[in-house]
């Protein structure tokens, strides 16, 4: 009897035990978080969704995948989560250009130079979105966070270009987000298609020097397109 006893309460504590701690797991889940997605974000933009794997991301992390589940859900709520944490790190470093304290013009230079210096920086940024764009922006279109990360951006530009109309700088009828568009467009492209057009017209693109020659000739283009002539 006392043996049966001893049995039974060997097999609840068994049962009862806490789950084993992960190798390397820190006690702060935001940080926990926030590593998950810069792991994550170099494996999806390498890779894509399809060919990302949570077990390797919780490989490096030193997590599970247990735990990324528990913190994003699913497999596509981490991608998600992670096209929203590029967008908004963009957007948090734009605010902090102070745009508003400089005079139009040159806000405009240091917005397009910012922007052509991060996509040049941040290939993986490039390559989530050119993904999502070949998904038709399906997961993007989930996001209850997207339009409010993008707000600040119209209203930098906005702001500066009707400074620079009140000032006789800039010519009238611009949009803000077509000048958006076409800053995005111009710094973009030399990431995207760095292999294929550097290919094709025998061109190091991520040399230095062809860098910072884009980089002048694209902030030149975008001053000229809003200059008042």
């Amino acid at each position: 009897m006392n043996e049966l006893v001893h049995a039974r309460m060997r097999r609840t504590s068994r049962s009862a035990a806490p789950p084993r701690k992960e190798t390397g797991r820190t006690n702060d889940p935001e940080r926990t978080k926030a590593n998950i997605l810069e792991v994550a974000e170099a494996e999806f933009g390498e890779k894509g969704l399809a060919g990302a794997r949570i077990d390797e991301i919780a490989n490096v992390t030193k997590t599970s995948k247990r735990m990324i589940y528990y913190y994003f859900g699913s497999k596509e709520g981490l991608y998600l989560a992670v096209l929203e944490e590029a967008y908004r790190r963009v957007r948090d470093v734009e605010a902090e250009l102070n745009l508003q304290d400089l005079e139009p013009e040159e806000a405009l230079r240091r917005l397009v130079a910012f922007t052509f210096d991060h996509h040049a920086h941040h290939e993986n940024y490039i390559r989530l979105v050119m993904s999502e764009n070949i998904s038709r922006g399906q997961y993007l279109a989930q996001s209850q966070r997207i339009q409010d990360l993008n707000v600040p951006a119209i209203a930098a530009i906005r702001n500066l270009y009707e400074r620079g109309v009140k000032l006789g700088l800039f010519r009238k009828g611009l949009d803000p987000v077509d000048i958006h568009a076409s800053i995005s467009a111009l710094s973009f492209f030399n990431v995207s298609n760095r292999h294929t057009f550097g290919l094709i017209f025998k061109l190091d693109m991520q040399s230095p020097a062809y860098v910072a020659q884009r980089r002048d000739n694209v902030v030149e283009m975008i001053v000229r397109f809003v200059r008042k002539t």
